[in-house]
């Protein structure tokens, strides 16, 4: 997802929205709050988004996003391939963590809202079909596009659909969230059973 313009009432707007939910539970965010830290005014929320709850939704997208994209990043800078991309992205989910942890929480209290919303389900569709499609072209460039692009997206799906679970468990019951090495040699030792011939 390309950045707005800096210095744009809507980028303050957004700016402003992803440092008050790091700070404050998401129902506990007034539109007065949003103008006070961005110093902007009532009216840019309404234009540019439509309410409050459309911004700080564009917010927790915008910071999740960013989020996803700096994992790709380095998994990218490290020229690994194949299954090793794949462990290494849920990985660095795991291990980072603790950056994304206040975005999910409010993603988490938009998501229940989002069933009499049918404006809040139109921006999560956007925004997980926007993730979807940027890890699928992770996969791709790691198999070297031996998957067609609609497996890639199915397996892209599950990445996003464990990255997301393993956020809610550590909401949950943190103590039973696997570190990336501990889930690596788990995996590993799996995946090299898996592969000895059978007997």
């Amino acid at each position: 997802m390309s950045s707005p313009p800096r210095d744009t009432h809507r980028t303050k707007l957004i700016e402003a929205a992803c440092k008050l939910l790091r700070e404050r539970e998401y129902g506990n965010i007034t539109a007065r709050d949003l103008v006070a830290a961005s110093g902007t005014n009532l009216g840019s929320i309404g234009y540019h988004f439509g309410s409050k709850e459309a911004l700080l939704n564009e917010a927790i997208g915008v910071a999740l996003e960013q989020w996803a994209e700096r994992i790709g990043e380095t998994i990218r800078g490290d020229g690994a391939g194949g299954l090793p991309v794949l462990m290494g992205s849920l990985g660095l989910v795991l291990d980072s963590h603790a950056e994304a942890r206040p975005y999910y929480r409010a993603f988490i209290a938009a998501l229940a809202r989002s069933e009499h919303s049918p404006e809040l389900r139109a921006q999560l569709v956007a925004h997980y079909r926007r993730q979807r499609e940027r890890i699928a072209g992770w996969v791709r460039d790691a198999v070297s596009d031996a998957l067609e692009p609609a497996e890639a997206r199915h397996i892209a799906s599950l990445m996003l659909a464990t990255a997301d679970g393993m956020l809610v468990q550590s909401f949950v019951d943190p103590s039973a969230v696997p570190s990336s090495s501990e889930l690596g040699g788990a995996m590993a030792k799996a995946f090299a059973r898996a592969a000895q011939p059978v007997r």
